[in-house]
């Protein structure tokens, strides 16, 4: 969704701007009612971004969060009214203290996030904004959002239209892609609700990357937690947030090389189809390695691949396909629309080494 509008950028970036203070100390609670009004907490920024109305709204911040308070504004279209949210980054040149980001990917060995939520009356989704762009912007809009739908109430749904599914960090997402007019925009549908995580937001970039929407090459902008609102709202809460950027090429230079490891083998099922799967390292880094497995065959519609990792590795996301287990000997069947065949993808953590797979049709 569109943020802060450049139109309003000069008098609404002011540090602190329609902020009452209620508070002191280094982390200062604040009640925030102006339309882009934010204020700074330790190593985050705190900000209404009522973007989306003319309506009220009110945010009170605490040392790591936040929470609507009021909340007057409906949306009866496509957009929401807001997104309130508390981030560690650059957002229309409204950078967190000491920032880290922007940070070229590559050179990111991991972004843990944690994340606390607390939900209330309204139609309105919880969601991580993830900015990624070719250069180390700082201001106006990133060329690809990430979002993580981390729980939505209504018929709110996000940008585009589903097309795929995919485990990333151990939890199973749809996948929506599309583009608002503005930007790119894949967004991850958690298919339960999540109040409280704490993850690699490393997992969700390479997965996106792998979908062709950005570049190792690319910047991580910011990392942002908050709300889109539809209607409603008053009590939702962001009580816990934390980010961390570190170094360590995790996501890292990729070596680019193919057919590093493969192995093909074909089963037949009784009375069915013949199956089989060619495994592909499509890169590796250190830290991780990307995976693609072919799964063709005559007769097919489902299969089951069974895949041997290497030692101490583990699946940190997969796409086109449903995941069983996360190391050691795992399982991958068929998505709804893949039944008959096709290429399944996965970013793996550890080292890349041998990858066994079996085919069986189902």
């Amino acid at each position: 969704m569109t943020r802060l509008r450049a139109s309003v950028l000069a008098a609404s970036l002011v540090l602190g701007a329609g902020v009452s203070v209620v508070g002191a100390g280094p982390a200062q609670a604040a009640t925030i009612c102006d339309q882009y009004g934010s204020t700074t907490s330790g190593s985050y920024v705190i900000m209404n971004n009522r973007w989306g109305t003319s309506a009220t709204q009110c945010i009170s911040t605490s040392s790591n969060g936040f929470t609507i308070t009021q909340q007057d504004g409906v949306s009866t279209g496509g957009a929401p009214v807001s997104y309130p949210a508390i981030y560690l980054g650059c957002h229309y040149t409204n950078c967190s203290p000491g920032s880290p980001l922007p940070k070229q990917i590559s050179s990111i060995g991991s972004a843990n996030s944690g994340i606390s939520y607390t939900f209330a009356n309204g139609t309105f989704d919880a969601a991580y904004d993830i900015w990624l762009d070719p250069t180390a912007k700082t201001n106006g809009v990133n060329q690809t959002e990430i979002m993580i739908w981390f729980n939505h109430t209504g018929s709110v749904q996000p940008v585009g239209s589903a097309t795929a599914t995919a485990s990333v960090g151990g939890r199973n997402w749809t996948v929506w892609t599309g583009n608002n007019g503005s930007n790119d925009v894949v967004s991850y549908v958690a298919t339960s609700t999540i109040s409280s995580w704490n993850f690699d937001v490393m997992n969700f970039i390479r997965d996106t990357i792998s979908r062709g929407r950005a570049t190792t090459s690319w910047y991580l902008t910011s990392i942002q937690a908050g709300f889109e609102p539809w209607r409603g709202g008053v009590g939702l809460a962001v009580s816990n947030f934390s980010a961390t950027i570190s170094g360590g090429g995790g996501g890292g230079t990729t070596t680019t090389t193919r057919s590093t490891s493969t192995t093909t083998t074909t089963r037949s099922a009784s009375g069915g189809g013949t199956c089989s799967a060619t495994y592909t390292t499509a890169g590796s880094w250190s830290g991780g390695f990307q995976g693609t497995v072919h799964v063709s065959g005559s007769g097919l519609s489902g299969w089951k691949v069974t895949m041997g990792l290497p030692s101490g590795a583990t699946i940190a996301s997969l796409w086109n396909g449903q995941l069983s287990g996360s190391s050691g000997t795992v399982t991958v069947t068929n998505a709804p629309y893949n039944g008959s065949g096709g290429d399944f993808g996965f970013v793996a953590n550890g080292n890349a080494g041998n990858v066994s797979v079996s085919c069986a049709a189902n």
